[in-house]
């Protein structure tokens, strides 16, 4: 395929952070790293017990630095470098994107390095040994410090930087999806709107996803065995 000069646009899903270790929400057994969504994921339970939901995003955070970047990673590094336009947009949390060499990265559901105040709004970067405990967090942005809450979309908030990414769907002519069960919405439309503007979607998934048919292309397996076959692919067809 016939990447270069071209715009393209990556969304990845948890499948891709799962090859590093990372649990998906989606496991067979129901819940989140032995956690109900109900109960960790929403804005509902961050009011009814802050406790439990602070400290399960806190055990998050703090398995940023057990986990690496797995081959997906790189492959994407790799190809934002050998291509004039990418936009990677990421369904994940984590930071393995980055750590994997991806310089711009445009997180949809928020980020687990970054603590979000309750009052402003405002995001603050806090991975120091002192902003992974599992007692509550203050701002540094505020005269009075006021508590800071997991800088993470929830289920029933709205994504971040959705204007961002429809225009580069729209614009996009290829449209590559990399580990995502297309179960969650908006994400799981971003296909449709691309494949009605034209776009060649491209699936890389380990198993058909609910929107399997809205796909061109597709590529059934591990993202990491896949991906960097197909990047060198897409790359040395542009030579």
């Amino acid at each position: 395929m016939f990447m270069k000069g071209k715009r393209v646009v990556v969304l990845t899903g948890a499948g891709v952070s799962a090859e590093s270790g990372i649990r998906t929400f989606r496991d067979n057994d129901g819940l989140w790293e032995d956690y109900s969504i109900e109960d960790v994921a929403t804005p509902q339970a961050w009011q009814a017990n802050p406790g439990r939901v602070w400290e399960f995003y806190q055990a998050r955070r703090r398995q940023l630095h057990e986990v690496e970047p797995n081959p997906a990673h790189t492959a994407l590094a790799a190809l934002e470098e050998g291509l004039d336009d990418l936009t990677l947009i990421t369904q994940n949390v984590d930071n393995l994107h980055e750590r994997g060499g991806s310089r711009q990265v445009v997180h949809m559901h928020g980020q687990l390095e970054t603590l979000r105040c309750e009052n402003s709004g405002r995001h603050e970067v806090r991975m120091n040994d002192a902003d992974l405990i599992d007692e509550f967090l203050v701002c540094t942005c505020c005269a009075e410090p006021q508590r800071v809450r997991p800088d993470i979309v929830w289920f029933g908030e709205m994504p971040m930087h959705m204007e961002e990414i429809y225009t580069a769907v729209e614009a996009c002519e290829v449209f590559i999806v990399a580990g995502s069960s297309g179960h969650v919405y908006p994400a799981a439309n971003l296909v449709n709107i691309a494949h009605a503007n034209g776009a060649r979607t491209v699936l890389v998934n380990a198993e058909p996803p609910q929107n399997f048919e809205s796909f061109d292309e597709v590529h059934l397996g591990k993202a990491g065995e896949l991906l960097p076959v197909l990047v060198k692919e897409w790359l040395s067809s542009d030579a």
